[in-house]
C-alpha cells in the first residue's frame, strides 16, 4: 500500500533486522540507512568535489565513475538513483526527489519494509525471526487471539507423553513453525498463509480450535479448498492443483508434527493430502529457455554497463555464478554468524566447493565448476581478498557496499538486475524471450541447474538429490518428467527393435 506520508521516513519500519526498527526521521538518513540495508547506493547526489574526494585523482574518479563523471563534465551536479533494479545517472535537474526515489524503493522493498498506515509506531515489529516465537503474528487477521489459545478434545494433557510440555494450540503452533518453517521465510510465509485459511473456514463453521477438529472436519476442508468458486464476473474457478496440494500438506505436517510429539492423542489428518501422490504428479514449469540462460551468461560475462560501478558489476557476476552454477535456493546463499556458512572449501587442485545449509538446516556439499570460478576470484580481488579463499576464513560470501553481508533482497536484486540487463540486449522482434527474462527469478536458475543434471546430463538422481538438497527423490525425479525425450530414449533402449 501506498503510504500517504512518504515524506515521513520514521513511519516506516525495517522488519529484516533484529531487532526491527523505525527508519531515521529524515529523508537523507534514511536514504543512507536503506542503501546499507540492500547493498547498494539509493540516491547519491554527486559534485566533482564530491567525486573527487572519494577518488585518489580524476583519473581514478574517471574510471571508478565513468557515467557520473561524463555527466558532471556539463553539468554542476549530477544524480545516481536506484531505480528497476539498476542504478541511473541524471543531470540534477531532471532527476527525481529523494523522498520519491526513497517512497518508491521502500514500497519495492516491501516484503521487509512496513508502513504503519493509522496508530503510533510500534518500538518493535515482527521479523521472520520474531514471527515464529510470537503467538499473536500467526493468528489470521480479524479473528480473535482466543480462538487459538485453547486445547480441543484431542489435546494431550498427560505431561509423561506430551513432549512440546506446551498446553494450548497457540504454542504448539509456535513450536512447529519454530522447527518446521524457520529456515527459510518464503517457507514461514506459506505455512502461515495455510493456518490462517484453516483457521478462517473453521471460524466460518464454528469449529476449533485445531486441536479439536476430527478427521469429518479436515476431510469437509479439503471438500471446501477444492470446491470451484465463483468470480466477480459470476464464472466458476476452481483453485490450482498446486494450491490445493500445498494446502492440505501443509495442514497435514501440522497434525502429523503433534502426533508425532505427543500433543495431539490422534492424527485426524492421517492421508489427507496424499503426500506421496502428489510429489509423483508435481512438475516443475518455470524454466527458461537454454538460449536464454546463454544469453544471460553472455551477458553477465561481458563487460560492466557504462553506469554500474566496477566493484558492483563484480559483485553481481559473482551472486550470478553462485546462483547459476550452483543450484542452490535464495536463502541459501544468505551468511550464518553462527554457523560461518555458506563458505567456499579450496582443495589442493584449487577446485572449489561450497558448502551451504538448506531446508532442516541440513548441510550440504556443492562442487563448483571451473567455468564460474573467475567471476568468483575477480570478485574477491576487487574486495582485497585472495583469490582462493584460505582455510578457515569466516567471511560472507558476498559483501554490501557498505561492508556487511548482503541480505536475501539485495543478492535477489541482483540477479533480477542481470535478467533485466539481459532483456535489454534482445532484439525487438524476440519478445518471448524478453517476456521469460522479465518474469524470472533466482529459483528459475535452480530449476534450469536440476534440469541440466537429471535431463541433459542424465545424472543418477541419487547424486542429482544430493546436489539439489532434496528430502525426496521424487521430487528430483519430476525434472524428468520435463522432457518425454529422455524417457523415450530410456525405453527404446531397453526394448530394442529387431527388423
Amino acid at each position: 500500500m501506498k503510504p500517504s506520508h512518504p515524506s515521513s521516513p520514521s513511519r516506516w519500519l525495517d522488519t529484516g533486522c533484529r531487532p526491527p526498527q523505525r527508519l531515521p526521521d529524515t529523508t537523507d538518513a534514511a536514504l543512507e540507512y536503506v542503501a546499507q540495508a540492500l547493498g547498494h547506493p539509493v540516491f547519491l547526489r554527486w559534485t566533482l568535489t564530491a567525486l573527487k574526494r572519494g577518488c585518489a585523482s580524476l583519473a581514478d574518479a574517471k574510471r571508478e565513475h565513468p557515467a557520473v563523471f561524463a555527466l558532471l563534465l556539463e553539468h554542476d551536479a549530477a544524480i545516481e538513483y536506484w531505480e528497476h533494479g539498476r542504478l541511473r545517472v541524471v543531470p540534477e535537474t531532471s532527476a527525481p526527489s529523494a523522498a520519491a526515489v526513497l517512497d518508491r524503493t521502500l514500497r519495492q522493498h516491501r516484503r521487509r519494509f512496513r508502513f504503519m498506515t493509522a496508530g503510533p509506531v510500534p518500538e518493535t515489529a515482527v521479523t521472520v525471526q520474531q514471527a515464529v516465537t510470537d503467538d499473536a503474528a500467526l493468528l489470521p487477521a480479524a479473528i480473535d487471539p482466543v480462538w487459538l489459545a485453547r486445547a480441543g478434545r484431542f489435546a494431550n494433557a498427560a505431561a509423561l507423553t506430551n513432549t512440546l510440555g506446551v498446553a494450548d494450540d497457540a504454542q504448539a503452533v509456535r513450536l512447529f513453525l519454530r522447527e518446521r518453517a524457520s529456515h527459510s521465510p518464503h517457507t514461514l510465509r506459506a505455512y502461515v498463509t495455510e493456518l490462517r485459511r484453516l483457521a478462517a473456514w473453521c471460524q466460518r463453521e464454528h469449529l476449533g480450535p485445531f486441536s479439536d477438529l476430527t478427521r469429518q472436519d479436515l476431510m469437509a476442508y479439503r471438500d471446501a479448498v477444492q470446491a470451484p468458486l465463483r468470480d466477480t464476473a459470476g464464472k466458476l474457478t476452481r483453485a490450482a492443483p498446486a494450491t490445493v496440494s500445498r494446502a492440505l500438506a501443509v495442514i497435514s505436517s501440522l497434525f502429523a508434527w503433534w502426533h508425532r510429539t505427543g500433543y495431539l492423542a490422534i492424527n485426524p489428518a492421517e492421508g489427507l493430502a496424499a503426500g506421496r501422490r502428489a510429489r509423483m504428479t508435481w512438475t516443475p514449469v518455470r524454466f527458461l529457455p537454454a538460449a536464454a540462460l546463454a544469453h544471460c551468461d553472455a551477458v553477465a560475462a561481458g563487460n560492466a554497463p557504462e553506469d554500474v560501478p566496477s566493484i558492483v558489476w563484480a559483485r553481481r557476476r559473482a551472486v550470478w555464478a553462485l546462483y547459476r552454477f550452483a543450484g542452490i535456493r535464495l536463502a541459501e546463499l544468505v551468511w550464518n554468524e553462527e554457523f560461518a556458512l555458506p563458505r567456499i572449501e579450496v582443495d589442493e587442485a584449487r577446485q572449489w566447493t561450497l558448502h551451504v545449509t538448506g531446508k532442516g538446516n541440513r548441510l550440504r556439499a556443492i562442487p563448483l565448476p571451473s567455468g564460474c570460478l573467475p567471476a568468483l576470484r575477480a570478485y574477491r580481488r576487487a574486495r582485497g581478498l585472495p583469490a582462493d579463499p584460505p582455510p578457515g576464513e569466516r567471511l560472507p560470501l558476498i559483501h554490501s557496499e557498505r561492508g556487511r553481508a548482503l541480505g536475501a533482497s539485495g543478492l535477489y536484486d541482483e540477479v533480477r538486475a542481470v535478467f533485466a540487463l539481459a532483456a535489454t540486449r534482445l532484439p525487438p522482434e524476440d519478445s518471448a524471450m524478453r517476456a521469460a527474462l522479465e518474469a524470472a527469478s533466482t529459483h528459475w536458475l535452480r530449476h534450469g541447474y536440476a534440469r541440466t543434471l537429471v535431463v541433459d546430463h542424465r545424472v543418477p538422481l541419487p547424486v542429482a538429490q544430493a546436489l539439489l538438497g532434496h528430502a525426496s527423490v521424487q521430487t528430483t525425479a519430476a525434472y524428468a518428467r520435463t522432457d518425454t525425450t529422455q524417457l523415450r530414449a530410456f525405453v527404446e533402449g531397453s526394448f530394442p527393435h529387431d527388423d
